[in-house]
């Protein structure tokens, strides 16, 4: 067997099938480095050791009998707020949270699909931020520069992820936090179409807002962990119809109209694009339009969608923070949150599901003259540690909006979108940008082949940060 262990998963998995490394090789390798950066990244909220080495065991067995799946025998990670079974789902809360009993269907369809979690990862308080810290954890920091947060709120699963603890992880996106994280942490984050992937045994999550998606190295590799992920069950509220992700990588994407857009939704709240950012999302643009697309300037026309969001967003606030053990424990920040989540939970949740579809023309009217939106994923390069954390619940509010007021309409609209790396802020290298693809409703085939064109262009995998 090689002493090298790959270092992808799509790479991990042909090795696996090959027999030149065993699952028992790669599951120690990933809790090893999990203990040796806990300290300094402190990516991990719970380490399934003992149960990931029975696993891996297990599917050492199944390889060796001429078995083969999808992911069998790779090590991968899952976001706290995503049920496994035997470990609590604290979702970034303090307090005592008893074990689930049975695995949430995403993490049921990766274990079917072969893969061994070993580990939930941390995030913010019921994810609503735009980092990685809080008092039940601690502070989740960024490999490229410790100073850094990586993002919020899947910032674990990509500090694990860029730091190579494991090849990808499962995340999830309520207003931008797979892609936030992927765009600080030089990652692959895509946010499905809503419903893509079950987040049962929640009908749906946050009144629809949020989604299960991954985060990757390599397109490739981010396409994989979404294939293995998708598909619904009996009771899920969305059920889109199934597309191919898989054959996307390796198909050319044809000539595609592009609109380039800095244009944010409205929010009633001051927000400047960092001259860095702009520069790095144009550079994107102009090696788009040398690989043959057309590349113009325009606009989405989002209105009032922020209207749409807040009560979907803060009702959903509201019932996640109804399952914790102790309420008096969570950040005034949340209860804040929720006692809002009781005003705009009724009426005014009832107008935002209802004005759904006029909101998805309104926007979706690009799509008649382009295939996809370029735009910004984050308005500023990552954030320093601690830069949040004393401030009142409107000062937050007010600098998560400045600071990320890009990704969040997408949501809203339950439409497919994906980060990809943008190149660095800083002249050594340690400061992520991102820019993200937006498209229509089950669009995730041609972001995944624009993706991997781009990044046959750019290499971005060839990167790692110095840990």
């Amino acid at each position: 067997m090689t002493s090298v262990i790959p270092k992808g998963l799509g790479e991990r998995v042909r090795a696996l099938a090959g027999g030149e490394v065993t699952s028992r090789a790669l599951v120690e390798q990933a809790l090893e480095r999990i203990a040796e950066t806990q300290p300094t990244l402190n990516a991990f909220r719970r380490v399934r050791a003992e149960a990931a080495l029975r696993e891996a065991a297990e599917a050492d067995r199944r390889l060796a009998a001429g078995e083969r799946l999808p992911l069998l025998g790779v090590p991968i990670a899952v976001k706290d707020d995503t049920d496994v079974a035997g470990e609590p789902t604290a979702f970034g809360c303090c307090g005592d949270f008893p074990a689930k009993a049975a695995d949430g269907e995403a993490v049921r369809r990766l274990r079917a699909a072969g893969a061994v979690i070993v580990g939930k990862t941390n995030t913010p308080e019921l994810g609503q931020w735009p980092f990685t810290e809080g008092p039940a954890f601690g502070d989740t920091r960024n490999p490229w520069n410790p100073a850094y947060t990586p993002g919020g709120s899947s910032g674990g699963a990509a500090a694990a992820v860029a730091a190579g603890l494991v090849p990808a992880a499962l995340g999830s996106d309520g207003a931008g936090s797979i892609r936030i994280p992927a765009a600080w942490t030089h990652l692959i984050g895509i946010k499905p179409q809503r419903g893509r992937i079950s987040t049962w045994p929640d009908v749906e999550s946050f009144n629809g807002i949020t989604c299960m998606g991954p985060l990757a190295r390599t397109v490739a590799d981010a396409a994989l962990l979404l294939h293995a992920a998708s598909g619904n069950c009996e009771g899920d509220l969305h059920c889109p119809e199934p597309v191919d992700v898989l054959s996307a990588v390796e198909r050319d994407p044809g000539r595609l109209r592009i609109a380039l857009s800095f244009k944010t939704a409205f929010t009633g709240t001051p927000k400047r694009l960092d001259p860095v950012v702009r520069t790095s999302v144009i550079r994107l643009a102009e090696r788009l339009t040398a690989l043959g697309h057309e590349v113009v300037a325009a606009e989405p026309r989002y209105g009032l969608v922020g209207l749409s969001f807040l009560p979907r967003a803060t009702a959903g606030l509201m019932e996640w923070s109804g399952r914790v053990p102790d309420p008096l424990l969570l950040d005034v920040r949340t209860r804040s949150a929720a006692r809002n989540g009781r005003l705009l939970g009724g009426a005014a949740l009832r107008w935002a599901r209802a004005h759904e579809e006029s909101l998805q023309r309104q926007v979706g009217a690009i799509f008649q003259r382009f295939d996809v939106v370029l735009s910004p994923t984050t308005a500023t390069p990552p954030l320093r540690i601690g830069a949040m954390a004393r401030l009142s619940s409107w000062q937050t509010d007010r600098a998560m909006i400045a600071a990320c007021p890009y990704a969040w309409p997408w949501n809203v609209l339950g439409w497919p979108a994906m980060n990809v790396p943008a190149g660095f802020a800083d002249p050594e290298g340690t400061l992520p940008l991102g820019a993200q693809f937006l498209g229509p409703a089950g669009s995730e085939p041609m972001l995944i082949s624009l993706a991997a064109q781009l990044e046959a262009d750019q290499r971005w995998y060839e990167r790692w940060p110095s840990l």
